[in-house]
């Protein structure tokens, strides 16, 4: 079974091709280009390097959020088409997961962050739990310092890891003081693409392709605008807001 990983949620782009016992090949781009235009040309450099084609391909596995809102289309759309085209299996894992299992070694709750603007996060809590990554927390979004708060309750030593944690730099200064642990490396805080194989087996496999759409957690912001000055009140009876 040969499989194809795709994680378009944020500015770095992962992918990762693996079998049940190897990694066959990863490539990571940090380039600050659309994902529209390098997504399939990295897809097929990384096939042809490794010398498989796409009917060789078994399972798609995408990314399905939370993150960039463009950037998850885009992933999710390629990962379909994939899917869709060659008649194979397509299955999701969070974004958040993704980012987390890179940090196996810790002992302790891997709390993965997302920028989600004005001091808020997409977030989780996970640990490596007998050679599972475990759930601790639901995805979610947050504001951080609430956030950090209510995770020092649990009395655990807890690790954040994230791609743009200096733009939190003054909220994680009032943090210094506590169990909450990070490393100042932006290589350390990026998507690792060998992640989708540590996770092999944790995947949800989608039924209905066609209907399968991105994991976002909240809306956009225009769309929230216009849903707040259009909703009736019978809206307000059963529509959740984030």
């Amino acid at each position: 079974m040969t499989i194809l990983g795709i994680d378009t949620s944020n500015q770095s782009m992962a992918l990762c091709l693996y079998e049940n016992e190897k990694i066959i090949g990863n490539y990571t781009s940090t380039t600050q280009k659309n994902h529209s235009v390098t997504l399939m040309p990295a897809i097929n450099f990384l096939m042809t390097s490794n010398g498989l084609k796409p009917s060789d391909l078994t399972k798609v596995v995408i990314a399905e959020g939370p993150g960039s809102y463009t950037g998850l289309r885009i992933g999710v759309t390629t990962a379909k088409t994939l899917a869709w085209t060659l008649g194979i299996e397509l299955a999701s894992i969070s974004s958040l997961a993704v980012l987390a299992a890179s940090k196996r070694a810790f002992e302790g709750l891997i709390v993965p962050l997302f920028n989600a603007r004005r001091n808020n996060v997409y977030t989780g809590a996970y640990e490596w739990l007998d050679g599972k990554l475990v759930p601790v927390i639901g995805d979610k979004h947050a504001e951080l310092e609430e956030w950090l708060t209510h995770l020092l309750t649990l009395n655990r030593p807890i690790f954040l890891v994230g791609p743009e944690l200096a733009v939190f730099s003054e909220t994680l200064e009032k943090f210094q003081e506590s169990d909450i642990t990070y490393s100042p490396s932006i290589v350390d805080n990026d998507i690792n693409a060998t992640s989708f194989y540590l996770l092999d087996g944790q995947t949800k496999a989608i039924k209905d392709i066609d209907a399968f759409v991105p994991t976002y957690l909240k809306k956009v912001e225009a769309e929230e605008k216009w849903l707040e000055e259009n909703r009736t009140q019978e809206d307000v009876n059963y529509v959740e807001r984030v």
